[in-house]
């Protein structure tokens, strides 16, 4: 991507606000249902200080999301999110891996992947220095892993996931092998520069797409079970993430829409003749 930028995204305007308020609600439902929402789940019944956990989550959710949305709380409101997300990976995500299923544990760390990923944006954006350059190429890469375990899930799921197409639709088995398939596409492009920036936001598009064909018309209908209920608020909290990464890419150089350079390959151009 050539030399450092002293400004390597802007502040992500519709993204922010979107993510902030999905918090919010996060936040709000899990001190409402007093269990831990969308983001946070799963933990094991057994976990220790178990109830204490589920306020300290809601608590962080609810204060993030509104810290995010006034410029002289954001940083610390990103840095706070940024630093439990990756604490409750380390916790529960990396341990599950261990102990569920491949689609289980794999899916989970996908999840709180993505939300890091936002969180970690946010960071950069209101931070200062030279090194927001790799905390934007991290914060790529982590969403651009976390795709994968989502396409995997709709493979490993298939019937599954053809049963969530809504009716109207041709081809339903056919629409459940392509968004599988797009979301690994997504992941390529990303991680490998591929149309990365379309790559961001087509997959951003997908989630949404996602929540109002599929949510959208069962929320109409009536009241949601507890399950439904819990995946309608991932919708959200997916989409929203995906938001946030997809537009970092909205003030990156031109060139960057053809994707990053190696990081070896900057430090190789910054270091030659100016």
């Amino acid at each position: 991507m050539g030399g450092d930028l002293e400004h390597p995204i802007r502040l992500t305007g519709a993204g922010q606000v979107a993510f902030a308020a999905t918090l919010i609600g996060l936040g709000i439902q899990g001190l409402v249902t007093r269990d831990f929402t969308a983001v946070w789940q799963p933990v094991p019944n057994g976990a220790p200080a178990r109830v204490l956990l589920i306020y300290l989550c809601a608590a962080i959710s609810l204060a993030s999301g509104i810290g995010l949305l006034w410029r002289a709380t954001a940083a610390i409101a990103a840095r706070v999110l940024l630093a439990a997300l990756v604490i409750w990976f380390l916790l529960w995500r990396v341990r599950a891996l261990f102990l569920t299923s491949l689609v289980e544990g794999t899916w989970s760390c996908g999840e709180t992947m993505a939300m890091i990923a936002a969180a970690l944006v946010l960071c950069v954006a209101f931070a200062s220095g030279k090194h927001k350059r790799n905390g934007v190429l991290l914060a790529r890469v982590l969403y651009a892993l976390a795709l994968i375990p989502f396409g995997y899930a709709h493979f490993a799921y298939i019937k599954h996931t053809a049963d969530m197409v809504p009716a109207w639709l041709p081809w339903r088995f056919g629409w459940a092998y392509f968004t599988g398939a797009t979301f690994i596409a997504a992941s390529a492009g990303i991680l490998f520069g591929v149309l990365p920036r379309l790559a961001a936001a087509l997959s951003a598009l997908q989630m949404g797409l996602f929540g109002l064909l599929v949510w959208a018309p069962l929320i109409a209908k009536g009241p949601l079970n507890a399950f439904q209920q819990a995946e309608v608020a991932t919708t959200l909290a997916l989409t929203a993430a995906a938001w946030v990464v997809a537009d970092s890419y909205r003030a990156a150089p031109r060139r960057e829409a053809f994707g990053p350079l190696p990081l070896k390959t900057q430090s190789a151009q910054s270091s030659g003749p100016t």
